[in-house]
């Protein structure tokens, strides 16, 4: 379990060092990129509100659950187009975007990484929080 969360801990590192990365490279210095953390932050929400909600655990689906899917869906593919609006209106260069499109999929892999390790329902888990 610490092993994990030691991993977990180093890939989001790995990420957040390709979204800075992204932001400086080269003297550009546009730190506009970093509104991505934005959708970092409010990406578990809908996963969060939709346990709390669902009172079936047992079901294989429901439609509070399929809907917390849709609105994380539509926010990881909004992170992943904000990079590339800003790089095509030509606010940051195709560089940085490749950056902060690599930390972004570093980041969401490291996200969903937490949910498969600690979603288990074990007695050490981040629901009991």
């Amino acid at each position: 379990m610490a092993g994990s969360l030691v991993g977990l801990s180093f890939t989001g590192a790995i990420g957040l060092t390709f979204l800075m990365l992204g932001c400086v490279l080269e003297d550009y210095r546009k730190y506009w990129p970093l509104f991505v953390l934005i959708f970092y932050a409010i990406s578990p929400i809908p996963h969060f509100i939709a346990t709390r909600v669902s009172d079936d655990s047992d079901a294989a689906s429901s439609a509070c659950r399929e809907l917390a899917y849709f609105f994380t869906t539509g926010i990881v593919v909004s992170a992943f187009g904000f990079p590339i609006i800003l790089a095509r209106v030509e606010v940051i260069k195709w560089g940085a975007c490749g950056l902060v499109l690599a930390g972004n999929t570093v980041i969401f892999l490291t996200i969903l990484g937490f949910f498969i390790v600690f979603g288990r329902g074990d007695d050490f888990s981040w629901e009991q929080w």
